[in-house]
């Protein structure tokens, strides 16, 4: 099978699963406070692939190595996802969407930084469609420039900036190490992050009554959003370009929305559906020049 088509679907693979996570995640976190449950999500994933590591085999990893992965997955899942959490608390989750729809544009910069990737005139058109495509689906109309809101879209740009880091340095430290491995690693350095709040928040905040449905929820967005959405996402940027890569993120809205229509009777309107027909486009035009 063509590598290129390979590498997309493992991009759009984890972009629709991280999609759906807004159904599941919606309800879970009546429940659960978010970083206790992205505490919940980093260590489940991290069991379920390094079950998995274990059965394949281990592989060689240097004390370098290890180092260099926790500092990434620490800006990966430490960083970036606590920016986007206090981001979203103190900003809204319209503009949660709009500001991190940057992403793929910071990976294109990060890509041509530090893989010395070339900023092609059909990348930057194929970027220029899915981006308005995201904005489309979106709506912007429901974002909101207030001043006070100011301090959380700031953290949801940072937000956005650390996971195109993140997912360019996947591509980087990958080149010499094992993508199962790393993933791991990555995931357990998030922790340090994560499990500071989450215990915080825990002791301060509590959670609900867990019934059957919440544990379902967790073991979703731990072993299906977390370890599985990850090793997909990591597994593009090994496989693509980082530019081309990042285009595939651009489902995830797409791929909400739907979800949000089918189980939430949230509406679509027709700005969706062309906004998806673009996000399309670009994805073709892309991938006929990696191919």
């Amino acid at each position: 099978m063509n590598r290129t088509f390979v590498g997309l679907l493992c991009g759009l693979g984890a972009a629709s699963i991280w999609g759906g996570m807004y159904v599941v995640s919606k309800a879970v976190l009546e429940i659960i406070p978010p970083f206790f449950l992205v505490t919940l999500r980093l260590i489940l994933g991290m069991l379920t692939l390094a079950i998995v590591l274990v059965l394949r085999g281990l592989p060689q990893v240097s004390q370098r190595q290890f180092w260099e992965v926790v500092a990434v997955g620490f800006v990966g899942y430490g960083v970036s996802l606590s920016m986007q959490f206090f981001g979203t608390k103190l900003s809204t989750a319209a503009n949660g969407s709009l500001v991190t729809s940057a992403t793929p544009s910071f990976v294109l910069l990060f890509a041509c930084l530090l893989l010395r990737e070339k900023i092609t005139l059909r990348r930057l058109i194929a970027l220029f469609l899915a981006t308005l495509g995201v904005v489309a689906v979106i709506d912007p109309r429901g974002a909101q420039l207030n001043p006070e809101l100011f301090a959380g879209n700031i953290l949801l740009l940072g937000a956005a900036v650390t996971w195109a880091l993140y997912s360019v340095l996947v591509r980087k430290v990958t080149q010499s190490l094992d993508v199962l491995a790393f993933s791991v690693i990555a995931l357990a350095g998030g922790l340090p992050a994560a499990l500071p709040l989450g215990v915080w928040e825990l002791n301060t905040a509590g959670v609900g009554e867990i019934s059957l449905g919440v544990v379902g929820g967790v073991l979703f967005l731990g072993i299906i959003s977390t370890a599985l959405g990850m090793i997909l996402w990591n597994n593009a940027f090994v496989i693509l370009d980082a530019g081309m890569a990042s285009l595939t993120f651009f489902a995830q809205p797409v791929v909400g929305t739907f979800l949000g229509w089918l189980f939430l009777g949230e509406q679509i309107t027709p700005l969706f559906l062309a906004g998806g027909a673009m996000i399309g486009i670009g994805l073709v035009i892309a991938s006929v020049e990696q191919s």
